[in-house]
């Protein structure tokens, strides 16, 4: 039987909640096409993984294990993934659309010299055709699209699908393949956000923009972050200007979301800055100019100082959690 090989994420010896995104997806694929659905691991310490996608209806686990892969190096984990599609014959291969997703499966394209439907939001079947929607140009259209070539290689934005899970008995396979030495490896990742929740898999984000005038009025902003334990974003001239670190810039050069909340405070609404946010389930937009463009895009929008707003709704917030 034809399978769907989802490429799973283990970082830092942990279970990204984006694998559970991708295997939900994974599972609605597999309902459409009659496959099955296989997660694929990758590297060394995997034991007790296989065990979090059976709860997502993975029935085979593939694990590759080596010590090249001690260290992430992107070209040997690509050469990896493309080995395993290749010894599994899978017709499907998803993954999360990570920073690590897309450049290991852009590599993996190029391995198996197939096409790759990047960034998708969500999927249709056209007779036996998959039909991949995905944004483009900076998020001003969604386009169908297919791929041809088999297998079929996509990945999906975090947060498009609403994890749903399926425990099954599942298996678990280890693969030995002749991987090639690294050209690179990273050393190390220093992550400045500590405990913070990552912006690309948070339900709520508050973000802010230069209408927040500086670094030190940061703390409102922070505050209802807190009590709706969002994550925190930001426009690209907030981290330009050293007021909030890069890997809380949201936009076109920057992170690419689809949270359930997004709520804009002070930021005007650039078209790189939309490009990013335009898949979030709702927009909230908090701005003193009424003409600002993000009222364009956004669901709700409240005229207003935001340094009023924002501590009137925290406390407001606060007395419904409490009630």
């Amino acid at each position: 039987m034809a399978t769907i090989l989802v490429v799973a994420e283990v970082q830092d010896g942990s279970w990204r909640p984006a694998n559970n995104d991708v295997l939900t997806a994974a599972q609605k694929l597999a309902g459409d096409t009659g496959h099955t659905v296989n997660a694929l691991l990758i590297g060394n310490g995997l034991d007790g993984f296989a065990e979090e996608a059976a709860r997502y209806g993975a029935e085979k686990v593939i694990m590759v294990s080596d010590e090249k892969l001690n260290k992430f190096s992107p070209d040997v984990y690509a050469a990896a993934v493309a080995g395993a599609v290749r010894e599994s014959a899978a017709a499907v291969v998803l993954m999360g659309a990570t920073f690590t997703g897309k450049d290991v499966m852009s590599r993996v394209s190029q391995i198996l010299d197939c096409g790759l439907a990047q960034d998708a939001l969500s999927y249709r079947m056209d007779g036996d055709r998959i039909l991949f929607t995905r944004p483009m140009y900076a998020g001003k259209l969604l386009a169908e699209v297919s791929v041809s070539s088999s297998p079929v290689l996509a990945t999906f934005r975090p947060k498009s699908f609403k994890p749903e899970e399926k425990p099954v008995a599942v298996a678990t396979e280890s693969l030995s393949l002749d991987l090639p030495a690294p050209l690179s490896v990273v050393e190390s990742i220093d992550a400045s956000g500590g405990d913070k929740l990552d912006v690309t898999e948070a339900d709520i984000i508050v973000s802010g923009g230069r209408g927040l005038r500086g670094p030190e009025n940061w703390g409102i902003l922070e505050e209802l972050a807190d009590v709706l334990n969002a994550a925190t974003g930001c426009s690209r001239p907030v981290s330009d200007e050293g007021w909030r670190p890069h890997e809380e810039h949201l936009g076109q050069t920057g992170k690419t979301v689809s949270p359930e909340l997004y709520i804009a405070c002070g930021i005007s609404g650039a078209i790189q800055h939309l490009a990013g946010i335009s898949s979030s389930k709702f927009i909230l937009a908090i701005n003193k100019d009424e003409e600002a463009p993000i009222f364009k895009a956004a669901d709700y929008g409240i005229v207003g100082d935001l340094f009023e707003v924002l501590p009137a709704l925290t406390e407001e917030i606060k007395k419904l959690k409490s009630s």
